[in-house]
């Protein structure tokens, strides 16, 4: 509960409280399957590879592969499917899997222009763009280490 709470307060940093978990409301892997939720993660990460900034690109592996892979069978999970990551990779346990990263909002702000990007690109529906859009807002938000002063937040 405290860390809910906790990511509550921190979503209101970005503007306004959203609700990350209106992506449990539907199924949106039998929305949107596998094929496009591939496709979602492979144009995102086609952006991610190339962008110039070196802090921003240094937080994602060198495998490009491996790292679009992990983020659709997370996504495949997290969005009503099976759980291929899981099965996999264990526990998602975000906080702990990218603490290592410098996340600070500026970063977070990249990864979601990116991510908004990739969902209009590969013809994510309104409805389920939605959905994701504050799911990926509250997770980047709830991720965030590092404040506007450069502190580390956890």
């Amino acid at each position: 509960m405290t860390e809910l709470l906790f990511h509550s307060r921190r979503v209101s940093l970005y503007g306004g409280r959203v609700n990350g978990f209106k992506i449990d409301e539907v199924n949106l892997y039998e929305q949107l399957g596998l094929e496009l939720i591939v496709k979602l993660s492979r144009c995102f990460y086609s952006k991610v590879y190339a962008d110039p900034n070196p802090e921003f690109r240094s937080m994602f592996p060198a495998d490009m592969e491996g790292a679009i892979r992990n983020q659709y069978e997370f996504f495949v999970q997290r969005l009503g499917g099976p759980p291929l990551y899981s099965s996999r990779k264990g526990h998602p346990a975000l906080r702990p899997r990218h603490a290592r990263f410098p996340i600070t909002r500026e970063n977070v702000e990249r990864w979601l222009g990116y991510m908004r990007q990739a969902m209009v690109e590969v013809g994510i529906p309104d409805d389920a763009r939605a959905r994701l859009d504050e799911f990926f807002t509250a997770s980047g938000s709830f991720l965030q280490n590092i404040d506007e002063h450069g502190r580390r937040i956890y």
